[in-house]
């Protein structure tokens, strides 16, 4: 291929272009990687931060929003998952920040302000210059309410930002969602120029053309920062070390019979997993028990999937405080923050209420009664505790009945396939800083100036 047909090509290539402002100085309480992050997010002006939990997405987005907002209208929004926001802002106001909770438009002020998801309704969102997004990974489903509200809200907005641990750990779909939200391509589009309908794959339907790889993941890299350690941005990563986490599985002592006339138990599905858990429930619980019990004065974090679950637990474990659907806004972020600050000792949830955002290093003793085939909930959970920040070895218990081996092996092929997602992105990100820095101009020096006689006095 000629030389400059090639570079014609490379041209040509999809990027995400900046919209951004030129950074201002960083404070010093931002790590070298995250201060690097948001020079990138300010110059785009609009980009994700697919950053894993404990490297400090939260500090990223309250300075984006700080300088964003002095370049637009003064006043910036960041939107979180319940009882997130106001982690958030105690953190923010620890590191000097102007930023308050909001729940309504005539709580907002100049500087940040942070507000739960489910209060979008009650926000003039024109009214801010910039926008956040934290646990971005609502973006799911491009047809569900909430994706089509929020690409709405701030279709026309400058500055828009992403944060996330997991942008899509078994769906690029998920992807597009972010892409449409910050006007870096429409979703469908994205779709026709590098995915194919590939509907003999049992995971996912959409997977991206063998020879669209690298430009795939190229253009992702062109709006977005995705690091596992701060080393897959090119810094040092001694200081971010997980410790070990230990998974220990137990055996439910219950009997499930055969479901449908089955003289056998069969493997679990999504549609049959329920009645293999409601006949095993109490004894599931009995384990629960067990484990607390036998190491109460240790925090622990109970993960249920059924209001059932839960009070079966309830019944055995009298410390536990429950939060679930039915609670108001108020009594859930009471008693998630409770259990943060050590004031609950043992919290009993669903994923859905509390795996998203919540930082619970405290903690290293959690249970699942069961698992979804979920590999999100089950990631998104298990890093509530184990996260960058924490000190000791985690200890993650799963309680199990007979036929679910089938749930085990469906999220572990689902985190190799985030694993395999994660390299593409670090390798597309190792490809971005080659090509800045082949971009930069050395500077030679040539000219030869005379200083002045009162320089030399």
């Amino acid at each position: 291929m000629h030389p400059d047909y090639a570079d014609f090509l490379t041209k040509k290539a999809p990027v995400a272009h900046a919209v951004g402002i030129e950074p201002g100085p960083m404070p010093e309480h931002l790590f070298d990687f995250q201060a690097d992050c948001v020079r990138f997010a300010l110059r785009q002006g609009r980009a994700a931060m697919f950053l894993d939990t404990g490297l400090g997405k939260t500090r990223i987005q309250l300075e984006w929003a700080t300088q964003a907002a002095e370049a637009s209208n003064g006043r910036a929004l960041l939107l979180t998952p319940l009882a997130v926001a106001r982690q958030i802002e105690r953190e923010g106001l620890a590191l000097g920040y102007n930023v308050r909770v909001i729940r309504s438009q005539d709580d907002a002020r100049d500087g940040i302000n942070i507000c739960n998801y489910d209060r979008l309704a009650a926000l003039d969102t024109i009214q801010f210059g910039a926008v956040s997004l934290d646990e971005s990974s609502i973006l799911k489903s491009f047809t569900g309410a909430t994706t089509r509200a929020l690409i709405a809200s701030f279709a026309e907005h400058r500055f828009r930002l992403c944060a996330t641990a997991t942008p899509a750990p078994n769906d690029h779909m998920e992807l597009g969602t972010h892409s449409e939200f910050l006007g870096a391509m429409r979703n469908a589009e994205m779709l026709s120029r590098w995915f194919i309908n590939d509907t003999a794959t049992a995971s996912q339907h959409w997977r991206v053309k063998g020879h669209a790889v690298e430009p795939f993941w190229d253009w992702v890299a062109s709006w977005s920062r995705c690091a596992e350690t701060p080393a897959d941005l090119g810094y040092d990563a001694s200081r971010f070390a997980l410790p070990s986490m230990n998974v220990f599985r137990h055996k439910a002592i219950g009997e499930a019979k055969p479901m449908d006339g089955a003289l056998f138990i069969q493997e679990l599905s999504a549609t049959n997993i329920h009645d293999v858990k409601r006949q095993t429930a109490e004894a599931r619980a009995d384990a629960v028990a067990a484990l607390v019990h036998a190491d109460p004065d240790e925090p622990w974090l109970i993960w249920v999937d059924t209001d059932y679950e839960a009070e079966a637990v309830r019944k055995r474990v009298a410390s536990v405080v429950e939060v679930r659907g039915s609670h108001s806004p108020e009594i859930k972020e009471a008693r998630l923050l409770g259990f943060a600050s050590g004031e609950v000792k043992h919290l009993l949830t669903k994923s859905g209420i509390a795996g998203m955002g919540m930082n619970y290093q405290h903690c290293a003793r959690m249970v699942f009664v069961g698992r979804s085939f979920s590999y999100e909930a089950w990631y998104q959970a298990v890093r509530r505790c184990w996260r960058f920040g924490q000190t000791r070895p985690v200890d993650v218990h799963i309680i199990v009945a007979e036929g679910e081996e089938q749930i085990g092996r469906v999220i572990d092929r689902k985190a190799a396939d985030h694993n395999t997602m994660r390299r593409a992105m670090a390798s597309a990100m190792a490809r971005a800083r080659e090509t800045v820095a082949e971009n930069k101009v050395p500077y030679v020096p040539t000219h030869k100036a005379e200083l002045p006689q009162w320089l030399l006095a």
